[in-house]
């Protein structure tokens, strides 16, 4: 009889006045070892569209990859850029067409695109979940009770950033499967870029 083993994660998505923050910490855990301290759960799509993840590495790794070839084949095929709704649906169809043999990871999808700032969540099984802001892993419970506690619409960019860097922080210092430092991913009308944070 398996055994399930915990692993660890905190993601975060955010909505701020002019894009979508996406932050993950990189410690990948399982159970109570530490396999890597340099794990990577937050990537750009593309110029507009970014997916943080929290579960397993490989699932999101092949997540990843097909969502990122189904976006290029689509803007290839249709000349026209796919909506971020548009991506989050594929995802939640492919999710479901799994469910016999689901991932083991929860994701989360932002972007930028004609119809606004947008960011969905998505479980094991592709239910689809729009929201102003999110937090899931081992973590998320922390993460969550300062973003609710001082989210506002209309935030700005530095106003986001540091409320996201503000609630790793409190997750990394209670949840012992986070931690190692913060990648972000900031998706705006001026453009798209990664950066790291160091954390204790």
């Amino acid at each position: 009889m398996s055994q399930e083993i915990p692993i660890g994660a905190t993601t975060i998505g955010i909505v701020f006045k002019d894009g979508v923050i996406l932050a993950s910490e990189k410690r990948i855990s399982y159970g109570l070892t530490v396999m890597s301290k340099a794990g990577k759960k937050v990537f750009l799509v593309n110029d507009r569209i970014g997916v943080a993840f929290a579960g397993l590495i490989s699932d999101a790794q092949a997540i990843l990859r097909r969502l990122a070839s189904e976006i290029r084949l689509y803007e290839l095929e249709n000349n026209k850029r796919m909506s971020i709704r548009s991506a989050a649906k594929f995802l939640s169809n492919l999710l479901y067409a799994q469910r016999p043999f689901p991932v083991f990871t929860e994701t989360i999808i932002g972007g930028i695109d004609d119809e606004g700032n947008k960011l969905f969540v998505l479980d094991q099984l592709g239910s689809l979940l729009e929201d102003k802001y999110i937090a899931l892993g081992t973590g998320g419970v922390l993460a969550i009770s300062i973003i609710e506690s001082e989210y506002k619409d209309g935030m700005s960019l530095e106003e986001a950033r540091n409320l996201a860097i503000k609630a790793m922080k409190a997750a990394i210092s209670r949840d012992i499967t986070s931690g190692d430092g913060t990648d972000i991913v900031i998706i705006s009308r001026s453009g798209s870029k990664e950066e790291f944070i160091p954390m204790k």
